[in-house]
Parts: C-alpha cells; structure tokens; sequence
C-alpha cells in the first residue's frame, strides 16, 4: 500500500504479513479521495476511521493534513502496527483506539466530519454501525459516512443512503444527512 497525496505522496508502506485484513487498494483509495477532495478541505477536517487494519485509510487522511484523525481498531497486532507507523511518519494527529466498534460508537460523544468503516467482508453488523452513526448523532454537519463493502451489500433503501461508488471489486456507499 502507498499513500497517494500530501505530506507522504509515494510512500510505501508495507504491513507485516500476519495481520487478518483487507488493505483498501490503492486504485479504490485515489477514486474515494477524489470523491472527498470535491466536498472538504483536509485542514478543516476530525475523521474517524473503524475498523482501521493496517491505518492505510487514516495515514492517507493525516498525510493530507486533516485536523484529527481517531484510528479504531480491536486487533493489538494492527493498533501496534499503526502507532509505529503514525510515530515513524510524524502523524501527531493521529490516535488509535483499541476498542470493539460498537463499544466505541456507543460510548463517544465525539462528532467527526467523515466517518469510515471498513468492517470485514462478512461482518453482518452493517446496518447497525450505520443506525448508531446517526442515532447517536456522530456526524457533524454535512458530514459522511463511508462503508467499504464487498457487491453482495445494497444500501440504497437506506433513508441517509446518499450515492455509491464502484472501483473494481471495491463498493463504497456514502451515507449523508443533509445532502
């Protein structure tokens, strides 16, 4: 995986082998950047990103300056990963939360501009991370939510579905309040 723009553009970063995850490619990560880059300014931006892996979605939001960036993750090998990652490339914004998503979603009172979940591909919990965001009112206004998931997932009954987007056998859904 690389980081695509800012402070880091070209930057490789190789995860160990080990870690049971599902790195978001990198032709998939520039088309949802694109996306992102039409709606927010990086510096204004507090992103938290769920079930975070490897971090290569929360590096790529530090690397473009955003104001705060919450890495949630529940596996210790992937949290260890992404502080040593976020300290040798200088993310100071950068935190990381070793918490079961629901647990944290439930319990911050934090509000964010961009929310990000990429749970496993079989995670069956899909609507419930969608149905706490906004129940809980976690976004800021006009903020996102985006959930990473595999083609066998449709969102668009959903009342806060906004659009999606395909890059491959990549499926982003944005979910909005006020779009």
């Amino acid at each position: 995986m690389r980081i695509i723009r800012g402070s880091h553009q070209g930057r490789k970063i190789i995860a160990p082998n080990n870690l049971p995850v599902r790195p978001t490619t990198d032709y998939a990560k520039e088309g949802l950047f694109n996306i992102i880059n039409n709606y927010f300014h990086f510096d204004a931006i507090s992103v938290l990103d769920l079930f975070s892996g490897t971090g290569n979605i929360s590096y790529e939001f530090a690397a473009r300056g955003a104001r705060e960036v919450v890495a949630v993750e529940i596996n210790p090998s992937c949290t260890d990963f992404i502080n040593k990652t976020a300290q040798m490339l200088s993310f100071e914004k950068l935190s990381v939360m070793k918490l079961d998503v629901a647990s944290f979603l439930d319990r911050t009172r934090q509000q964010f501009n961009i929310i990000f979940a990429d749970p496993p591909y079989e995670c069956q919990e899909y609507n419930t991370i969608v149905n706490l965001v906004f129940d809980r009112n976690l976004l800021l206004p006009n903020g996102f939510l985006i959930i990473e998931h595999s083609r066998h997932e449709n969102f668009q009954a959903h009342p806060k579905f906004y659009q999606q987007r395909i890059y491959g056998k990549v499926n982003f859904s944005i979910f909005a309040e006020n779009i």
